[in-house]
């Protein structure tokens, strides 16, 4: 124990990479993870109201949408890493740095956010969605103050989901040049054999993972009033 003590305390990869490793990971998974927020929960309202018992249903539409949104989530996210440079370039100027991978990041996570706010708002009880519409209220109206209201637990849920899934691709983003803790336990841990830095990185993003997860859980049971 005291061996693993001194050499934490005393490795130079450790001491002066792994602080700024830590601020890039959290730095590219919390602007990805507002990034999907922004579009992943427009994206998933408009993905249940065009469905057939939606407010907007409309069939050709849903299903194209749909099959964008299938094809999206079942990419490997090394492939689309890779598959989206060109657009990472027009977009951020270049195709390494955690900058760079917000853009792989936030198209790999905002359909997968998509289908988890589709299928909460699903579990929304039809009467309280008949109930605003006899009252008058708007389609805008009834999406935003009855269906994201009302599925708001289970909407935090899984977006607590995807962050932590985030955290796993932004790790995957270091093979590619994302920088972050994947990339310092590739470079520096795997490659140059050192497997206190390879270990330590690991560490810290189960830590990441444990801190989100708890964060999620106790703001969802918070939110959930039934």
């Amino acid at each position: 124990m005291g061996d693993l003590w001194t050499e934490l305390t005393t490795n130079r990869v450790i001491l002066a990479k792994l602080p700024e490793a830590t601020l890039e990971t959290l730095q590219m998974v919390g602007l990805s993870a507002l990034v999907t927020v922004l579009l992943g929960l427009p994206l998933g309202l408009l993905l249940r109201s065009l469905s057939a018992d939606g407010l907007l249903p409309n069939r050709p539409v849903a299903q194209v949408l749909g099959f964008v949104v299938n094809v999206l989530r079942s990419l490997p996210f090394i492939i689309l890493a890779v598959a989206v440079i060109p657009l990472t370039r027009a977009i951020v100027g270049t195709s390494l740095g955690w900058e760079a991978a917000v853009v792989p990041l936030s198209v790999g996570t905002i359909p997968f956010f998509a289908r988890l706010v589709e299928t909460a708002v699903r579990d929304v009880a039809p009467g309280k969605v008949e109930a605003a519409r006899v009252m008058g209220s708007t389609t805008p109206k009834i999406l935003w103050t009855v269906l994201v209201r009302e599925a708001l637990p289970s909407i935090v849920s899984g977006f607590t989901v995807t962050v932590i899934a985030l955290i796993g691709f932004s790790a995957m983003a270091g093979a590619i040049g994302g920088g972050g803790l994947g990339f310092l336990a590739i470079t520096y841990g795997f490659q140059r054999f050192d497997p206190v830095v390879l270990y330590t990185s690991v560490v810290v993003i189960v830590v990441l993972v444990t801190v989100v997860q708890v964060v999620g859980d106790a703001v969802a049971r918070r939110l959930d009033h039934r």
